[in-house]
């Protein structure tokens, strides 16, 4: 599956775009002038996305490249 299709069925689930994980992440204290704080580790978004909207890990995982500046 491709990052693109990763992404599609992430809002598919959830009803967010790529944009609102970003904001959501800023808003969380995860993310500052949209790149990930030193310190934040994949473990603190994956259990983020997972409390929060159900995402399974590879999907999480996604959002993590995501933030870290990935693009589809």
């Amino acid at each position: 599956m491709s990052f693109q299709a990763y992404l599609d069925n992430i809002q598919a689930k959830t009803g967010k775009t790529p944009a609102d994980f970003k904001a959501l992440a800023a808003a969380k204290g995860f993310t500052e002038k949209g790149k990930l704080k030193p310190g934040v580790k994949a473990g603190d978004i994956v259990a983020w996305l997972k409390q929060d909207f159900a995402l399974g890990h590879g999907h999480a995982m996604a959002i993590y490249a995501l933030l870290k500046g990935k693009t589809a």
